[in-house]
């Protein structure tokens, strides 16, 4: 029988199938790794009561002349004024354990320190124009906060009609205990909260006379921003705000959570 040599199809059909296996045997490439950051970025958090977990900050929220006597206290009518909102950079935050006095260090710039103790509300999720009676709804829990104050700087702007961003925008100025899960403490609609300054009591008043609820400065907020979880939002303070020298030492409470203190150094 005579020997026939193979095609050219036949040579492309072997090849194909030698190619075939070969593939078969081969560990696919790891994917190519993501953009790298050139510097890393330490991430802010707060400790929460009783958990190992910690509460990551996204952005932090105040309310200004939330209290009638403090409203009119800034020369401001708490009958006629909406609520208004401005924030602080998340990395202003302190962390003040329980029973601990923390040392605070007395800004630059300013030579009239104010201390304002306000009920902070963290958020664990968020949305769009919430309504008021599901706002409660994103609570993660409350903290006992200071909104700190550099008063002069803050006013100054304000007479030029400038931002006053840097009157309340600076490091240290969110102090803030850690976080008390609603799901132990409640929601805080009233309540007694005070500062003392070297024993003295200089703030004194209660939860119930803010002019906006918490769940209704929530609702408010998510009309104009996307409200997430990692939102923290400090609620105004009562009046007799005041300055602050180094050597003080500031005691804050509020009804149902712990106390917390801070020096001025």
């Amino acid at each position: 029988m005579k020997r026939t040599s193979p095609t050219r199809r036949d040579l492309l059909a072997t090849a194909a199938v030698a190619t075939a296996a070969t593939m078969a045997d081969v560990v696919p490439a790891p994917a190519q790794a993501g953009p790298k950051p050139i510097f890393p970025v330490p991430m802010v958090t707060i400790p929460i009561v009783g958990e190992k977990e910690v509460f990551q900050v996204r952005r932090i929220y105040c309310i200004g002349r939330n209290y009638a006597a403090h409203a009119i206290e800034r020369g401001s009518d708490p009958n006629r004024e909406p609520p208004f909102f401005f924030q602080k950079p998340t990395d202003a935050i302190q962390n003040v354990a329980i029973g601990e006095v923390a040392d605070h260090p007395y800004p630059s710039l300013t030579k009239n320190y104010h201390h304002e103790v306000e009920l902070v509300a963290a958020l664990k999720s968020g949305g769009t124009n919430i309504t008021v009676d599901k706002a409660l709804d994103h609570v993660y829990g409350y903290a006992l906060g200071l909104d700190m104050t550099r008063r002069d700087l803050q006013n100054g702007m304000a007479a030029e009609k400038k931002p006053w961003e840097i009157g309340k925008s600076f490091d240290h100025a969110a102090v803030l205990g850690p976080i008390h899960p609603a799901s132990k403490t409640g929601h805080f609609e009233k309540g007694a909260i005070s500062l003392a300054v070297n024993g003295t009591v200089k703030q004194n008043s209660d939860l119930s006379k803010m002019i906006w609820s918490v769940a209704e400065q929530i609702a408010k907020l998510s009309e104009a921003f996307e409200l997430k979880a990692g939102d923290i939002i400090y609620s105004g303070t009562p009046e007799n705000v005041g300055p602050v020298v180094k050597g003080d030492v500031l005691l804050c409470k509020l009804e149902g959570l712990p106390d917390m203190s801070i020096k001025i150094v």
